[in-house]
């Protein structure tokens, strides 16, 4: 920029030689050398100048900075690292994670005050750290199975805030920023004294081939008989080749190889047919092939073949028809059927107690009912179509606070049904849309209070109880307010029927099929007689020995893995007392989307002052901390230099129409 400069204050000019005689012109000669050591055109050389300095300035990208500057240096650092499977894509032979770490080391160097890492195994960081320390929290982060929304994170930090660890604090949010966890909007009560720096780091080429589910045909794994697994696979970005193979493995045998078929939803739904002819927990292993993300290529389920089911089945007169059919649909299933007048002396080994057609509810019997619900058996009655509702509230009142209020003799359509329930959830992979709810032709009005414990697992549409579970005492009550009779109503008949009944006698025993997703709250329920300080549940497996969170109710514990268990793999539970449960974990299937906000969504749709975007994701772009409540003064350095390089070339050419020609 120095040489237009210098060309206009010397003005190199060619010169043309003309004859002329030695003293006539030697005076105007002398006064025109002289007026060309002056300089022309000031006002042309004060806008160069000045061009000139505001493109020094702009390069140098100062601030301005208020009087509130001084609090942003003692505003705490906070930085977020994503660290879920999803950040295990590569990109340029490295994996999302590593250049995120590399982001927040260049962060951490350029910030100064102090400092909190976060990550999904540690979302919860009370203690302040220095730089040194902060870089050393980076370097130690690595994959982990829990994923975290956007909600959760921010939400933690205002804890932090509340808690006055600090006043205000820049978050630096590095994700894939995964539309299943990351929210489209910002919640503005969340970011209150919250500066907000995203860093976007993505592969937009990423592709996956990933299992998402497997279940069973039937509810139960069934011995010496052909048993069938329904896996699903799905993808994401480019279609597979032809040459990904399914396997399926038993104890480590494999049983099974397929191709899977994708269809225009790129899903892969297949049948794989075994037999297994050994009792006891059987540890079944689905992988597929992929080479971009191997976290989700394996899909695991710990099952206990034919469990020991025993069933015993009271009447009051004759036996029901769709009782005995379902119950003989398994081999799992062990029932004794009797007339209650009959019933045996000890019913210690029943898991399930079924009573059907109840229409006298004598004290005998409900003696016998409490103890078993004591002992932690479970309990299911279906009373009569045409019962004696002062004699079921007498035997009712014995067991829970529970009572028959009158008779409602309208058809009505069953309204609801509580998924959360245990005989619900985990038992259904998914309930089709078209199927029929059943229907009551009559039922009894059902009242409980508070110590009975109801939950509704089938309503009505005025909330009363169809199907309702008790927890009175250590097991489970379960009572229909219509009788198993078509008369009353086609729910012995309909698709709930059967998986209710084994669902029923099986937890009482514990589960028999287990594939949990890592990093969930879910808990695992295993029977134990004995809990005591002395009798807790242990988790083995994977170099892991620990003793999990854990719960006792009924005659079992719910023991809860998330905060222990992270690695996919099979796990025992064992106690002193109680044989070993075989548990399968797998990684969480979220991750296995790698659908994500591109930069460009979150900048129209995440929106403020105090929220600031930056592409990460490219090797050669270093990422810059945003400087809070300061006013980028480069910005307006760098509109100065070119509005002075308009006006300049604005007069130059305004000279040239005026055929003044000026040298440059």
């Amino acid at each position: 920029m120095l040489i237009p400069i210098l060309i206009h204050l010397f003005n190199l000019r060619k010169y043309k030689t003309v004859l002329f005689p030695h003293t006539r012109f030697l005076k105007n000669l002398q006064l025109h050398s002289r007026k060309q050591s002056q300089v022309q055109y000031k006002w042309l050389l004060a806008i160069r100048l000045m061009f000139l300095a505001f493109l020094i300035f702009a390069f140098a990208q100062p601030y301005w900075r208020n009087k509130n500057s001084n609090e942003s240096a003692n505003r705490l650092h906070v930085i977020y690292i994503d660290n879920s499977y999803s950040m295990s894509v590569q990109s340029r032979q490295r994996s999302l994670l590593d250049r995120s770490k590399e982001n927040a080391v260049n962060l951490i160097r350029q910030l100064k005050g102090n400092f909190i890492v976060l990550n999904n195994e540690k979302l919860i960081n009370y203690k302040p750290l220095s730089s040194e320390q902060a870089l050393e929290e980076v370097y130690k982060i690595n994959f982990s199975s829990a994923s975290k929304t956007s909600e959760q994170v921010i939400n933690n930090l205002q804890n932090l805030l509340q808690d006055n660890i600090t006043n205000a604090a820049d978050l630096f949010y590095i994700s894939d920023f995964q539309k299943n966890v990351f929210a489209s909007t910002p919640d503005t009560g969340l970011l209150h004294k919250i500066n907000f720096s995203g860093l976007v780091v993505q592969n937009p080429e990423a592709q996956n081939i990933y299992i998402d589910s497997a279940f069973f045909e039937t509810p139960v794994l069934q011995t010496g008989q052909s048993n069938k697994l329904i896996v699903r696979s799905k993808y994401f970005g480019k279609a597979p080749n032809a040459n990904s193979v399914l396997q399926f493995t038993v104890n480590g045998q494999l049983k099974s190889a397929v191709s899977p078929v994708f269809n225009a939803n790129k899903e892969s739904n297949d049948t794989l047919t075994f037999q297994v002819n050994d009792a006891g927990w059987q540890r079944l292993l689905l992988t597929i092939g992929d080479a971009s993300a191997h976290f989700d290529d394996s899909f695991r389920i710990a099952a206990r073949n034919t469990p020991d089911l025993s069933v015993l089945v009271l009447n009051e007169t004759t036996s029901n028809a769709y009782i005995q059919a379902a119950l003989r649909s398994y081999s799992g299933f062990k029932a004794t059927q009797t007339n209650i007048n009959n019933a045996p002396q000890d019913w210690t080994n029943y898991n399930l107690i079924l009573v059907n057609g109840l229409a006298h509810f004598d004290k005998s019997l409900a003696d016998k009912l409490k103890s078993a619900l004591d002992k932690g058996q479970n309990v299911c009655i279906f009373p009569a179509a045409h019962a004696d509702i002062a004699s079921l509230n007498m035997g009712l009142r014995m067991l829970g606070d529970i009572q028959v209020t009158g008779i409602d003799t309208s058809i009505q359509t069953i309204a609801t049904l509580q998924f959360e329930s245990r005989l619900v959830k985990d038992m259904f992979e998914h309930i089709p849309d078209n199927v029929q709810m059943p229907i009551a032709k009559q039922h009894y009005i059902i009242r409980s209070g508070l110590s009975a414990n109801q939950q509704s697992v089938f309503s009505f549409r005025n909330g009363d109880p169809f199907f309702a579970s008790y927890t009175p005492s250590l097991g489970q009550l379960y009572m229909c307010s219509s009788s198993a009779e078509l008369q009353s109503g086609n729910f012995p008949a309909s698709y709930f029927f059967l998986p209710f009944l084994y669902q029923m006698a099986s937890l009482a025993k514990g589960g028999s099929i287990f594939a949990v997703s890592a990093g969930q709250k879910e808990a695992v329920f295993v029977p134990n007689k004995i809990t005591n300080n002395r009798n807790m549940i242990h988790v083995l497996g994977n170099g892991l020995d620990v003793i999990p969170a854990q719960r006792a109710e009924g005659m079992g514990v719910y023991v809860f893995l998330a905060n222990v268990v992270q690695q996919p793999d099979f796990y025992k539970l064992t106690s002193i007392t109680e044989d070993t449960t075989l548990v399968a974990i797998n990684a969480n299937r979220i991750e296995s989307n790698f659908e994500c906000w591109t930069i460009d969504e979150l900048q129209k749709q995440w929106k403020g002052k105090d929220i600031n975007w930056q592409n990460a994701g490219d090797q050669n772009h270093s990422v810059k901390a945003f400087e809070r409540q300061s006013f980028p003064l480069w910005k307006l350095c760098t509109i100065l230099a070119l509005l002075m390089l308009g006006i300049e070339t604005y007069f130059l050419s305004k000279n040239l129409r005026n055929k003044k020609i000026i040298t440059s």
